[in-house]
């Protein structure tokens, strides 16, 4: 069984990866009060993927904690290195750009 801290460092190297795979799935003519939302609930999804590759069901054993530890793990740091990382380098806008097929007006 892995312990917490192995799932919140998991979490945290999958929540760093995840804001451009969710640049994907986000258009740039999406309004701004949507975005925040699909980024979170891609981030909750890949919180709840990781918990369940990191033990499953097991790590509710000892009571929630391992298992939410994951998932807020995987949240903050997405949206962390989305805000320090991923937006200032252009790269998830960029991403948003071509698999949308259009270019953005303002940047």
């Amino acid at each position: 069984m892995s312990s917490t801290l192995d799932l919140i460092a998991t979490g945290s190297a999958v929540g760093s990866l995840l804001p451009p795979l969710t640049a994907i799935v986000q258009k740039p003519k999406w309004s701004a009060g949507i975005k925040p939302v699909v980024a979170v609930v891609a981030a909750l999804v890949g919180g709840v993927a990781t918990v369940a590759s990191a033990g499953g069901l097991a790590q509710f054993q000892h009571g929630p904690l391992p298992a939410l530890a994951g998932v807020a793990a995987v949240l903050a740091a997405s949206q962390t290195t989305y805000d320090l990382i991923w937006k200032p380098s252009k790269i998830a806008p960029a991403v948003e750009d071509v698999t949308s097929g259009s270019a953005r007006t303002t940047g």
